[in-house]
């Protein structure tokens, strides 16, 4: 018979699996230190928008011995590369270059991406399902237009097929599994 002592520590013991942690997800990238004041450049990952914002939390990976684990983004100024921000992790030159070519880990409670928006590396190798056809295959690459992405899915049935994203095609992209399309007519050569 256990004692109350033990019944004690087991219930103690699980209560941590009843904590579900925040989803984290790689945002963006530390391209480069701009200036002598711990600035740096910093490029959304491609597929994404630029998500940064003033007072998130973010952790930059990998992480270094010597610096703090999670950062606060201090000050952003976007510009057509991206982003000119501050963390609070880097305020003078060498500190920036530390952090150079770190990726930004960020909770997504933290930012709302749009139905659209994944990152291109989320993206290689999911399976795609169209309404009327079933399975096209998988996404081989994402091409980047002026206009909008256009997937490459690759399949045995069909070969090689060049999916636009566009609403009407793609109406949203779901974190996990088969992503659903409505290929428009002509896009397969059946």
């Amino acid at each position: 018979m256990p004692s109350p002592l033990d019944s004690t520590l087991l219930s103690r013991s699980r209560s941590w699996a009843n904590v579900v942690p925040a989803s984290y997800k790689n945002i963006a990238r530390v391209v480069r230190p701009h200036g002598t004041k711990g600035e740096v450049l910093v490029a959304p990952l491609r597929g994404l928008p630029f998500l940064l914002s003033e007072g998130m939390r973010v952790h930059l990976t990998p992480p270094a011995l010597k610096r703090e684990r999670i950062s606060t983004v201090e000050a952003v100024s976007e510009t057509a590369d991206g982003g000119r921000v501050l963390f609070s992790c880097a305020h003078d030159l060498d500190a920036a270059e530390g952090i150079a070519g770190c990726y930004v880990l960020a909770s997504c409670s933290d930012f709302e991406l749009g139905p659209l928006d994944a990152a291109f590396e989320d993206l290689v190798g999911r399976l795609v399902v169209d309404e009327r056809h079933g399975s096209l295959g998988h996404i081989a690459e994402v091409m980047e237009t002026p206009a909008n992405d256009v997937w490459v899915v690759e399949g045995p049935d069909h070969g090689e097929v060049l999916i636009p994203v566009i609403d009407d095609v793609v109406s949203t992209i779901p974190v996990e599994g088969p992503i659903s399309v409505r290929v428009m007519d002509g896009l397969l050569d059946l």
